[in-house]
């Protein structure tokens, strides 16, 4: 069975007049367009490297089966605000596995978008490593309370937004976690 040993981080945004060139446009400048993508459900594999962005572009090759967890979002609407984000919460016991989430909304800032994603990868985690917390107090709060358990280590969160073309073009943004 295939456990990824390294993982990188990417996003991009396209626009087009058609929808598919729009998400093949941001899978260019996010770099990942030469792979055929799996999607995968969300969970960060123990003993996982981050990679840079460049260092796991470089690893990449034509027409390879590339395993991901993505974001993805897209709006033909002139001037609406898409958003796509991709959440990390890490482990402070780098035996266990952690989470992964994607989010992606309309009308939100890439700043609340990015800690949404945040927020739901910490939760998942907070719940398998039996941390107790308040579901109605802020992501701030719950933040505190999760690294203050000392179950969690980091978290972390990559977000592309963008304005819907003021044309009418297709506008894609993507966010992506790449596993190695």
């Amino acid at each position: 069975m295939f456990v990824p040993s390294k993982i990188f981080f990417t996003k991009g945004v396209g626009i087009h007049k058609d929808r598919l060139a729009s998400f093949e446009l941001a899978l260019r400048k996010a770099g990942i367009e030469k792979c055929n993508l799996v999607y995968v459900s969300s969970i960060f594999p123990p003993k996982c490297r981050q990679a840079s962005r460049s260092e796991g572009l470089k690893l990449l090759q034509p027409g390879g089966i590339t395993y991901c967890v993505m974001a993805r979002n897209d709006t033909n609407e002139p001037n609406r605000l898409v958003s796509s984000a991709i959440g990390l919460a890490l482990p402070s016991d780098s035996e266990e596995y952690g989470y992964l989430s994607e989010h992606h909304a309309y009308g939100e800032t890439e700043k609340k978008t990015g800690e949404y994603a945040e927020d739901l990868a910490a939760t998942m985690l907070a719940t398998t490593l039996g941390i107790g917390f308040d579901v109605n107090a802020a992501w701030s709060e719950r933040e505190q309370t999760y690294k203050a358990s000392g179950k969690i280590i980091k978290t972390k969160n990559i977000c592309q937004s963008a304005e819907g073309d003021k044309n009418g073009l297709w506008t894609t943004t993507i966010a992506v976690a790449v596993f190695l």
